[in-house]
């Protein structure tokens, strides 16, 4: 009786899918067509060339600090090298603080990609999780949870930079290095 139910229904509706042995609300799928209209209708509109505009002066932004700060250490007498590792230790502790108070992620939600400027968004990707999971403890809140986000950035960074390190190992001869 059930499956003259069923197929009653998707003579009805034949844009659902019927999912036997399901709950009611799961029985019942649009097909993908009917879920990308409910998804358009249901999505704002997304003013892009302003979103990519503000996106690309906040991530300049953060640069021209970066580029700001390294001048600085540069001018206190560091050498360059010494310079652009204090720039990024800075650039670090200037997203970590930003994070723990909770202005980062503000930024974030209206420069978009523009605060994933590599070092700071990396920063921030590692001190968000390690705030949110901290009443968990310090081992298993923090220190587990500190590298969710970031942890699969640096295994196939490291792989892809391995990879590219044995390629080129073998393509320096040939290209006459």
């Amino acid at each position: 009786m059930a499956s003259s139910s069923n197929a009653g229904q998707a003579k009805k509706a034949p844009h659902l899918h019927t999912l036997a042995g399901q709950g009611a609300a799961a029985r019942h799928m649009p097909d993908l067509q009917q879920y990308d209209e409910m998804t358009k209708a249901a999505s704002p509109p997304s003013p892009l060339w302003k979103d990519c505009a503000w996106a690309f002066c906040i991530g300049g932004a953060i640069c021209l600090l970066g580029e700001i700060l390294r001048k600085c250490y540069a001018a206190l007498g560091y050498s360059l090298t010494d310079a652009a590792t204090l720039t990024s230790a800075t650039l670090i502790l200037l997203s970590a603080v930003t994070t723990a108070l909770g202005w980062y992620q503000k930024l974030a939600a209206k420069a978009g990609a523009g605060t994933l400027v590599p070092i700071t968004g990396f920063a921030n990707a590692v001190v968000s999780p390690a705030i949110e999971f901290r009443s968990e403890g310090l081992v298993t809140g923090v220190g587990a949870k500190m590298f969710i986000i970031a942890g699969p950035v640096i295994v196939y960074g490291m792989l892809a930079s391995v990879a590219w390190g044995v390629i080129y190992h073998f393509l320096r001869p040939i290209m006459g290095g």
